[in-house]
């Protein structure tokens, strides 16, 4: 288990801040005489902009990368939120550690390591596993009759996504992911979506796993039911403590240190968005570091990424979860600092440059 002793302080501790902007003119200067006309390589270009000015430099590199994929299970799932028993939870993670599922495929494919990390699910891997013991419980409470999880459990949970994002950066890693698996997760996202965002509750929730017409109906009666338990406004912190998962709250502090070391940071789809929701509501200059990899499938993830400022790279239809659309986005991260890096300018090339 991750030493928990060692990681200590609280959300609001976390000292970030945004890029300077003092090297902007230089990169838009290489950006703009590279052999193309000017704009030609789209958001390319302007993902190299933001890659060299979150690294502080004109020649960024990519090291290291990494999907962190945290799994844990939710106490709701019984009271029938998901077209899946909760037991899926557990099996999908042996599917991570024994490489078979998309996730896997897809990190292989874009030359990405995949962690995985058991935040809190309902089963007992064996000790020779490969998941990183992070267990804070077996799963939430039902958060329908009371809070998913303490105050303090949702800080520890936060602590130990940021130190293991911490021993990332001192393994060289400076591009990373967050991945999720835990059946009833998008019902926590539609509801950290609806009370830290303000969304009207029938815009933030969808088909999750894929439930039916009458299904969803089901859904959105019970997570109405569980956003009356706490009327009036609740505080990020209050709201995740009282909806969200473990795997939520530990991407909750995966994503503050990541941009605390001025790491890359690849966003996946609606879950992995709930937790960024919270944390830029503690840490708006997060947001600065982020990358959004696709547009989900899912209900709520346009208004989430309307409420982010996010513009996707990717629109895929894709709903699947588990990092898969950060790791399909990273080749395009990795185009944009490859032509930054070496693509001839118009000087180097020889090619005269549009005519005034």
């Amino acid at each position: 288990m991750v030493n928990i002793a060692k990681a200590t302080g609280t959300a609001t501790d976390f000292g970030i801040s945004a890029p300077s902007r003092a090297i902007e003119t230089a990169l838009r200067d290489k950006i703009d005489n590279k052999t193309k006309p000017l704009g030609a390589l789209g958001r390319l270009e302007t993902l190299a902009l933001q890659i060299g000015l979150i690294q502080q430099t004109l020649s960024p590199q990519l090291t290291r990368p990494q999907i962190l994929l945290f799994a844990g299970d939710h106490g709701a799932v019984a009271e029938g939120i998901s077209a899946f028993p909760q037991e899926v939870t557990w099996q999908m993670v042996h599917n991570f550690l024994m490489g078979g599922a998309a996730i896997n495929v897809l990190a292989r494919q874009a030359g990405m390591e995949v962690q995985v990390i058991d935040a809190g699910v309902n089963h007992d891997f064996p000790p020779e596993t490969k998941a990183r013991d992070c267990k804070i419980a077996p799963g939430t409470a039902n958060y329908l009759r009371e809070p998913a999880m303490s105050t303090e459990q949702c800080a520890q949970a936060i602590r130990i996504g940021a130190q293991l994002v911490g021993e990332c950066a001192e393994q060289g890693t400076n591009a990373i992911g967050c991945g999720e698996m835990g059946i009833g997760n998008t019902a926590s996202a539609s509801l950290l979506l609806h009370r830290v965002g303000g969304i009207p509750l029938v815009e933030c929730v969808g088909r999750g796993t894929g439930v039916d017409d009458a299904g969803l109906a089901r859904k959105q009666a019970i997570l109405a039911r569980a956003s009356a338990r706490r009327p009036g406004a609740l505080a990020p912190l209050e709201a995740l403590a009282e909806y969200g998962g473990f795997e939520i709250a530990m991407m909750v502090g995966a994503f503050l240190a990541a941009a605390e070391a001025r790491m890359v940071i690849l966003v996946d789809g609606f879950i992995a968005g709930s937790a960024l929701l919270v944390a830029s509501r503690l840490h708006p200059a997060v947001l600065e570091y982020c990358v959004f990899a696709h547009l989900s499938a899912e209900a709520g993830h346009g208004r989430m990424m309307d409420l982010l400022g996010a513009e996707p790279m990717l629109a895929l239809g894709m709903r699947l979860g588990e990092g898969t659309g950060a790791a399909m986005c990273y080749p395009i991260v990795q185009s944009a600092v490859t032509f930054l890096n070496e693509m001839a300018s118009f000087a180097e090339a020889g090619v005269s440059e549009k005519d005034d």
